[in-house]
């Protein structure tokens, strides 16, 4: 054993770094064309007007925004929240259930600290999260994967695995889902099929995290009804500034139902006191001065014509039996190749021929041989999508004829 690895606990043990954090140093060499960080495009926000912000924030309210502050957020972060959720289509979402968190990722592992124990199930879309998977990880928690097709969830498949867990006296401790845009997939479930998802959870007594980082994003202007809007008591319901401001400033909540939420708001608490009060009056001004609104419409518009010409790439120069679903919103594009190719190893291959992307085998948790990998758009722009295609396309036709010979 390598020394003063007896004083790690088993749990620290367990933990992986994920493929998308191993292939982001990598990421940042100027030489590579890189599709595998979800990044936001920040170029394109008002900076002069959030450094004026930013600077009043410090020079007028430095005691106040330097300063611990409540550990369920501020009161005006958790109104500006509400604010964002009724955009999202949530119009009455009540700031009281509304608990502000360091990224929604920490609400993620503050959903696993409430509601988990170790051993427990989480039933997860597969494709998923891989930051989720990683977490779920960390808490010891068994994700078990449901069926998907293009649309996302599918609500038979669903009860059907939980109807299995219950003959086999499997704890489940909640869904985790992403139904608009999900990471990496980029599916959108259907208004219908969400209805579905929950009265077949509702009927097992089963709790559903909602995660909707990308909502917003839609190309036809037009977001789908999250979830919670008509299952508010049987759903913790997630919420970024990620997506529509920035993820540097590390704020996103929890809209809990009413019963669950001191619980929730103890275990965020126990985690990390309160999220930066700095960054929640930055995140709240973002919402209360400024045309965010705006700026989300400005950079889905540019989100889609970069998705159009990344998947238009692909079908140019990819062997046609690569499968690829021209994104509707959201970041990703997720390319399905013939069954038997091995994208973890394309990845390298990838990057000695001078793109990266993540593959498939990093968004699941089931073992084996996985043939679908994920491209990220938001990041780079057009004329480098379509060279990072060109460049990764020998390496996908190769492996694709060399499949086909098989």
């Amino acid at each position: 054993m390598h020394p003063r690895r007896e004083l790690l606990a088993q749990r620290a043990l367990g933990v992986t770094q994920s493929a998308v954090r191993d292939v982001f140093d990598i990421a940042m060499d100027p030489n590579l064309v890189s599709l595998a960080g979800g990044n936001p495009w920040l170029a394109d926000l008002p900076l002069e007007e959030l450094s004026r912000i930013a600077a009043d924030l410090v020079a007028q309210h430095g005691t106040e925004s330097l300063q611990y502050g409540p550990g369920q957020g501020l009161e005006e972060m958790r109104q500006a929240a509400a604010a964002v959720m009724a955009a999202d289509g949530i119009p009455d979402a009540d700031p009281e259930l509304v608990v502000i968190t360091p990224g929604s990722q920490a609400a993620i592992d503050t959903a696993c600290r409430t509601f988990a124990n170790p051993g427990d199930v989480v039933v997860v879309e597969d494709p998923t999260f891989v930051g989720a998977l990683t977490t779920f990880n960390t808490w010891e928690l068994d994700p078990v994967a449901t069926p998907t097709d293009e649309q996302g969830l599918v609500p038979s498949e669903l009860d059907a695995t939980l109807t299995a867990l219950a003959a086999e006296g499997r704890r489940v401790a909640f869904l985790y889902t992403i139904p608009s845009f999900a990471n990496p997939s980029g599916a959108l479930l259907p208004e219908e099929r969400r209805e579905e998802v929950a009265a077949v959870c509702k009927r097992h007594g089963v709790l559903i995290v909602e995660d909707n980082p990308y909502g917003q994003i839609a190309f036809d202007g037009d977001p789908l009804t999250p979830i919670a809007a008509k299952h508010r008591d049987n759903v913790v319901y997630l919420g970024t500034m990620s997506k529509i401001f920035s993820p540097g400033v590390r704020i996103g909540w929890a809209l809990v139902p009413s019963a669950l939420k001191r619980e929730f708001y103890l275990g965020a608490e126990s985690a990390f006191i309160h999220a930066s009060t700095y960054s929640q009056m930055l995140s709240t001004a973002f919402v209360t001065q400024l045309d965010w609104q705006g700026h989300v419409r400005a950079v889905t518009g540019l989100y889609k014509e970069r998705a159009e010409a990344l998947a238009s790439a692909v079908r140019e120069h990819w062997d046609p039996a690569v499968d690829v679903i021209t994104p509707r919103g959201g970041f990703f594009l997720w390319a399905t190749l013939p069954q038997g190719v091995n994208t973890l190893e394309l990845m390298h291959r990838g990057i000695e021929a001078g793109a990266v992307f993540v593959p498939g085998a990093a968004f699941t948790p089931v073992d084996g041989i996985h043939s679908t990998l994920r491209l990220a758009y938001p990041f780079v722009e057009s004329e480098k999508l379509v060279e990072g295609a060109r460049r990764l396309a020998p390496v996908v036709n190769e492996a694709v004829a060399a499949n086909r010979s098989r």
